[in-house]
Order: C-alpha cells, then sequence, then structure tokens
C-alpha cells in the first residue's frame, strides 16, 4: 500500500513538470520568446500569448542618456532642470559633467547629514549586510531602538512607522478619525489651514488646502470628506469653524448622526505654503479648542522637524504640546521612513489590524535613523542650525536692502528659510531658481513667490557665506 501511495505522488510530481516545462515550449498555444538584444536595439514588443524566457538584464538597456530615459520610461509626474547628479559629498553635488554646485536643497530638507555621510554610509552598509527587511511579524532591535529614541526626546509615548511624510500624515488622519469615532462621533472634521501642504494622498491632498492640487481628483466636484480649512495664523476664525463642527445639524441629529471635531492638523512652519512660521498665540489657541472638544491637536513635522528650526520639533518653537505629530524626511537623512508619533490616550488608539506598513520600520530604514539620531546626539547638530541660521537670515536681509526692487521679507527658522519676491520684480521665484542654479548654487522655490534655502544641518560657516554670494551674483545679473 504505502509503495503504491509513492507511486502515485511520483507520477503526480512528474505531471506538474511536465505540464510546467510545456509552459514554456514553442509547441503550446503562448509563443515562448528568449529577449536578448543589444543597447542600440529596439526590445522585441510581447504580445498576448507570448511568454517570457529570459529577462532583460538593466545591463543590456541603452543608459546613455538619462535625460532620454526619463522622457520614454518615467511618468512625468516632476518638472525636473536639465541636470543629472551622480556623486554628492558633504554639502556639494556633482553633475554628470563633472560641475559642481553648492547643494542648499539637501533633497528638499531631507539629506540633513549632507551627502555621503561616512556615520550614515557605515549604518546603512552595515545593516544591509546583516538583515534589512523581514516586515512587522516579529520584532526587531532597531525598530525599538529609533522609537526609544524619539520618544525619549519628544513629548511623544509611542510610533508608529513608515516610508513618506504622506503615509506619517495619512496615520495621523486615520488615528484622529478611529479617535473620533470612539468618543461617538459619527461625522468626523479634521481642520486643516489654508496654504498648507500635507501629502499627496487622497486624503493628505485633501487636508492641503490648496485647490490647484485637488483639480481633477474630485467625485462630484468633492475631494475626501471630513476636512474644513481655515485661515494659517487666525485665531478668531478658528474659534468660530470650531464652533461650527461642535453643531450637528438638526436633520442629521434626528437621523442619529452626531458632528464633532476630530482634529486641528497643523504645520508649526507652512514649508510649501511660503516659508511661514505659525505664531504662539494661535497654536494655543488650537491647543485650547482641541482639550475643550475632545479631539486631537496634530502637528505636520515633515519638513520642519528633526532639527531643522533649531530645537529637534518644530513646536518647540511655539512652546505647545500636540497630541499627535508627524515626522520624515531628514528622520533617515535621505534613506525613506516615516514616523507618527502620539501621546496619551491618543498613543493607544490603534489595534493590531487598525493600521500597517509592510516596509515601514524595517532594519534598513530604521538603522538610518538611528544613524541620524546619533549624529545629531553627539555632535551638538542643533547648535549649528542655529548659528548658521541667524547667519543665512542677516545674509540675506543685507541682500534684500541692496536689491529692494527683487526682494523683500526674510523669514523662517533654523535652516528653513524663505526670501519673498515682489510682486513686481518681474520674475518668480522658479527663475530666481534657475539663475542661482546658473551660479552653481541649488535652491528651491516655496510657492510662486518665495525662494527656499534648505541646507543640510551640518553646513558651515564658509559654505554658507559662499551660497549668499553666489545668490547675489544671480540677482545681480537679472537686475543688470
Amino acid at each position: 500500500m504505502m509503495l503504491l501511495q509513492k507511486s502515485a505522488i511520483l507520477s503526480a510530481i512528474l505531471a506538474l513538470s511536465n505540464s510546467s516545462s510545456e509552459a514554456f515550449s514553442p509547441s503550446r498555444t503562448g509563443r515562448a520568446i528568449t529577449r536578448i538584444h543589444s543597447t542600440t536595439e529596439e526590445p522585441p514588443t510581447i504580445t498576448p500569448g507570448q511568454v517570457v524566457v529570459d529577462l532583460v538584464p538593466p545591463s543590456a538597456i541603452d543608459s546613455s542618456s538619462t535625460a532620454n530615459l526619463f522622457d520614454t520610461r518615467v511618468q512625468k509626474t516632476y518638472g525636473r532642470y536639465p541636470i543629472t547628479f551622480v556623486k554628492g559629498e558633504g554639502c556639494v553635488l556633482t553633475d554628470e559633467d563633472g560641475k559642481e554646485y553648492l547643494d542648499f536643497v539637501s533633497g528638499i530638507a531631507t539629506c540633513a547629514l549632507g551627502h555621503s555621510n561616512p556615520a550614515l554610509t557605515k549604518a546603512v552598509s552595515d545593516q544591509m549586510a546583516s538583515l534589512h527587511h523581514v516586515s512587522n511579524l516579529y520584532y526587531t532591535p532597531q525598530q525599538g531602538q529609533l522609537a526609544a529614541w524619539l520618544c525619549e526626546n519628544s513629548c511623544a509615548d509611542k510610533v508608529f512607522f513608515c516610508n513618506s511624510g504622506a503615509e506619517s500624515n495619512e496615520a495621523a488622519i486615520k488615528l484622529a478619525r478611529r479617535h473620533a469615532y470612539n468618543r461617538g462621533i459619527t461625522d468626523p472634521v479634521i481642520i486643516t489651514a489654508e496654504s498648507s501642504f500635507h501629502g499627496r494622498t487622497l486624503a493628505t491632498v485633501t487636508a492641503t488646502a490648496q485647490p490647484k492640487y485637488h483639480k481633477g481628483f474630485t467625485y462630484g466636484g468633492e475631494m475626501v470628506r471630513g476636512f474644513r480649512y481655515t485661515p494659517y495664523n487666525d485665531e478668531e476664525a478658528l474659534k468660530k469653524l470650531v464652533e461650527e463642527i461642535n453643531t450637528t445639524p438638526e436633520e442629521d441629529a434626528k437621523a442619529g448622526r452626531k458632528r464633532g471635531l476630530a482634529a486641528i492638523m497643523l504645520e508649526p512652519l507652512q514649508g510649501e505654503g511660503g516659508i511661514r512660521p505659525g505664531t504662539p498665540s494661535f497654536f494655543q489657541t488650537a491647543r485650547s479648542l482641541c482639550d475643550q472638544s475632545g479631539a486631537l491637536l496634530m502637528c505636520d513635522e515633515v519638513q520642519v522637524g528633526m532639527g531643522r528650526s533649531g530645537s529637534l520639533w518644530g513646536h518647540q518653537q511655539l512652546d505647545v504640546t500636540p497630541d499627535v505629530f508627524t515626522s520624515a524626511k531628514a528622520l533617515g537623512g535621505g534613506v525613506p521612513i516615516g514616523a507618527m508619533l502620539a501621546r496619551g490616550e491618543a498613543a493607544d488608539v490603534f489595534g493590531p489590524g487598525d493600521h500597517a506598513s509592510t516596509y515601514g520600520g524595517n532594519p534598513l530604514a530604521c538603522a538610518a535613523g538611528l544613524a541620524v539620531a546619533t549624529y545629531l546626539s553627539e555632535n551638538d547638530v542643533l547648535s549649528n542650525v542655529r548659528a548658521r541660521g541667524e547667519q543665512l537670515s542677516r545674509g540675506l536681509e543685507k541682500i534684500a536692502v541692496k536689491y529692494p526692487t527683487v526682494l523683500g521679507e526674510v523669514r523662517g527658522w533654523g535652516l528653513l528659510k524663505g526670501v519673498a519676491i515682489r510682486d513686481d520684480a518681474g520674475c518668480t521665484a522658479a527663475e530666481l531658481v534657475g539663475d542661482a542654479m546658473k551660479q552653481g548654487l541649488l535652491l528651491v522655490a516655496a510657492g510662486p513667490s518665495v525662494v527656499r534655502f534648505v541646507p543640510p544641518l551640518i553646513v558651515n560657516e564658509s559654505e554658507i557665506d559662499d551660497a549668499l554670494k553666489r545668490f547675489e551674483a544671480a540677482i545681480a545679473a537679472r537686475v543688470s
């Protein structure tokens, strides 16, 4: 009997093996092809029914023109400058032609330790050689250690890890809704500020109170429901809106529904909205309204957090304590990672299955985060941010005085600074960024009329002076 069973199993395996082999045979309905071609030939077109036997290796693809690959193979979601970078060290980037640029963009406030930082490079390389990903089904030391560091250096009690700023804010939005649900609210409303920016997912772009980002993504003219907008730094407008939200319409109340404030979600300093710092009184009002309503005060720290303001967290500049705040960008020094941090009862809203992220908090990303955390802690980086930030402000103010027909107010915190372009300057912020690029200085616009300076947090005094000289040369060339 045992021999018969073994024989039957063996026959089944052989049958399966034969059928698998036939799946790749030209005699089948699906015509098998071998994809081998030179870098100059067009790859063969794959039609329905064909089975690919050999993959095209990256080495066989014509990569002589990076710009051409982007034009033909990358979706055009960005308007890119015509530069291809191949190397970076410290605050300097080098393009494919060997030209060097002083980098005051730092990956849009992301490369906090600059480029090719030895400590970050070693941490990531060592971790990759050990263990880089296993999912969140198991414990990993790096995630626990980074969560502990973040909580020890903030008001937070617990952390949820993900991969980006948008995901961090998405997690905060979901947490706010679940928290409101637990309080019996069926129609939870989250307030965000006009000119804000919170991400590109459908919920976070809805939270982003800028209509230009909503165009083409509505359903029946509506974005995701449950968001209302208020002017930034306007306390009275915020009070009136909260009062309205906390009053359930009579018809809805009769139907058993309850509307209420779930959260107020604010950037301590609006980055994409033009480098506009919040005022302490506005944030304290928001804190008070949340306390009165049982709602959550949530701070989007994706750009301003992790030391860029001169303190570790931007809300510390405003002397306010949020219930939830988010981080990304500089958290991994350029390695993708995001975090949503919460304190008190907000830290225990989510249970298993309520939210998740496959890659979130994996050993590789958290090793990068720990390297950034260690460097900030052991090298007094925050003092450098404050000193270099003051130097940058003074220099920009002098240039603005010298060219009053072009430049206006200088504003911001630490190494997140912006200089406004006058309405009658005859140029946009993006055009000035292009002018600076010709001088070997990389900057980034913050809206149509503000030029943003966000260098690595390790930038030194001479590099600030160099950047100011290059920026002034760009202005002088334009007005001459």
